[in-house]
C-alpha cells in the first residue's frame, strides 16, 4: 500500500508549512528575507512514484523597503549588498542597519557585532577592520586662506594721504572678520581698502588692530568693473602671536570682487581656521563615509563602512540574528564601497523591512493546509482499503 507516498506528502507539507510560518513571524523583522520551498518527486526505479522531498529551502534577497526612522545610526541599503560585520570570532553579513554607539566607540547592533570598515587615512586596500569613532576631539586649526568678495564704490574718492588705521579718512571702506590661531583662540581682522586712483585699491589687513605694514594687497579692476586678476596681487598676511601660538599667516582670495557704482558691500567672507571642539555626533552618508560632527560646528570622515555581496546569494547560510554566513555555494564575499559598481547606496535614518508579503504568506498557508489534509486524506483511504482487504474471508 502506499503509505509511504502518503507519509512523504505530509512531512513535505509540514516543511513548507514551517517556511510559511517563520516567514509570517520575521514579517516586521528589520532586514528579513523570506524564503520558499522546493519541491521534487521521489522515484525508485518504478513505473509509480514513491512520494514527494523537500529539495531546498530557497531564499528570497530581493530588497524590502526602505522606511524612514529619522535616527542617525539607522542604516540602510538600498541596492545590492550587505553590511559586514565581526561577530565573536565569525564574519557575517547583514542587512539589519539597526546601530548602537558602544562607550568605547564601535558601531555595533543588537548582537553585539561590530561594523567594520576603512579607517579614516588608511585607503580601501587591504580587508576591512573594525571601525571605531575615536573619542577625542577636533583639534584646533588656524586660518592659513580667506576667501571674499566685495562690491567696491567706483564713484569713492582717490586717497593720497597715506594709511592710517586710526584715521577713516585715510581709507575708503573697512570690514572685519574673524581668523583663528594655532590654538583655536579667535582674533579680529580687520580689511582696510583704499582708492588710490583709477581702478585701482591699495588693500591693508591688521589683526586685533596691528597692521601687516609689510605687505599690503592691490586690486585692479577692468572698464566693466570685473576684477583684473593677472595685474591684482593677493599677498600673505603675516602677524606675531603673544599668546604662545604660532604666528597667523593666511593669503586673501578676491576673486568676484567687482567695482561698480553702488554702495560697498560685503558679498562673502570665509576663512578656514577654527577652535578645538568636542564630538557631539556621528552621521553616515550615502557613500558609507562616518562622519564625526563637532561642537566647534566642523566635521570630518572618520571611517568608511564596507560593503559586501556575492555571486549567488541564495548560497548563503542564514546565521540567525538577522546575519548569514558564507559557504562554498556562495562563494567568497566580493567587498566594495558604497554606490560603486554593484553596491548600492547607504541611506541613513532609514532601515529595511522585511520583504516579506504577508497577503502571499496567508495564500501559501492555505495551500500548505490544504495540502496536509490532502494527504491526511489519502491515508484515511489507504487505512480503510487496507481494513476491507483484511476482512475479506
Amino acid at each position: 500500500m502506499g503509505f509511504s507516498q502518503a507519509l512523504s506528502g505530509l512531512n513535505a507539507a509540514a516543511s513548507q508549512l514551517d517556511v510559511v510560518g517563520n516567514n509570517i513571524a520575521n514579517s516586521q523583522t528589520v532586514g528579513f528575507k523570506g524564503s520558499s520551498v522546493q519541491f521534487a518527486d521521489v522515484y525508485t526505479g518504478a513505473k509509480v512514484g514513491q512520494g514527494v522531498r523537500v529539495s531546498g529551502v530557497l531564499q528570497d534577497f530581493s530588497n524590502g523597503t526602505l522606511e524612514s526612522t529619522g535616527r542617525n545610526l539607522d542604516l540602510g541599503i538600498n541596492g545590492a549588498g550587505f553590511f559586514r560585520f565581526l561577530q565573536g570570532e565569525q564574519i557575517v553579513y547583514s542587512r539589519n542597519g539597526q546601530l548602537t554607539l558602544t562607550k568605547e566607540g564601535y558601531l555595533e547592533n543588537a548582537q553585539g557585532a561590530r561594523l567594520t570598515g576603512f579607517p579614516a587615512g588608511v585607503g580601501t586596500g587591504g580587508q576591512p577592520q573594525v571601525l571605531q569613532v575615536p573619542s577625542g576631539g577636533m583639534s584646533a586649526s588656524a586660518t592659513t586662506g580667506v576667501d571674499a568678495t566685495f562690491n567696491l564704490d567706483a564713484e569713492s574718492d582717490i586717497i593720497t594721504d597715506a594709511f592710517d588705521p586710526a584715521d577713516d579718512d585715510t581709507y575708503s571702506y573697512a570690514n572685519t572678520a574673524t581668523v583663528y590661531d594655532s590654538l583655536g583662540v579667535q582674533h579680529t581682522m580687520t580689511l582696510y581698502f583704499v582708492k588710490t586712483g583709477e581702478n585701482e585699491w591699495a588693500v591693508h589687513s591688521a589683526v586685533d588692530g596691528t597692521v601687516d605694514a609689510a605687505n599690503s594687497g592691490q586690486l585692479r579692476f577692468n572698464s566693466n568693473g570685473t576684477l583684473d586678476q593677472a595685474n591684482s596681487t593677493f599677498p600673505d598676511y603675516s602677524f606675531a602671536m603673544n599668546n604662545g601660538a604660532d604666528d597667523v599667516t593666511f593669503g586673501i582670495n578676491f576673486d568676484g570682487t567687482t567695482q561698480f557704482g553702488q554702495e560697498f558691500d560685503l558679498g562673502s567672507l570665509d576663512q578656514n581656521g577654527y577652535t578645538a571642539g568636542s564630538l557631539v555626533g556621528v552621521t553616515v552618508d550615502d557613500d558609507g563615509n562616518i562622519i564625526g560632527n563637532y561642537a566647534n560646528e566642523q566635521s570630518q570622515v572618520l571611517g568608511t563602512l564596507a560593503l559586501a555581496n556575492f555571486r549567488n546569494p541564495e548560497g548563503l547560510q542564514p546565521a540567525g540574528d538577522n546575519a548569514w554566513v558564507e559557504t562554498g555555494t556562495s562563494g567568497q564575499p566580493l567587498l566594495g564601497l558604497a554606490g560603486t559598481g554593484m553596491f548600492g547606496n547607504v541611506e541613513s535614518q532609514a532601515l529595511e523591512v522585511s520583504n516579506v508579503d504577508l497577503t502571499s504568506e496567508l495564500v501559501d498557508l492555505i495551500i500548505a493546509q490544504r495540502n496536509y489534509q490532502a494527504n491526511t486524506q489519502t491515508i484515511k483511504v489507504q487505512d480503510e482499503v487496507l481494513q476491507n482487504a483484511v476482512n475479506l474471508r
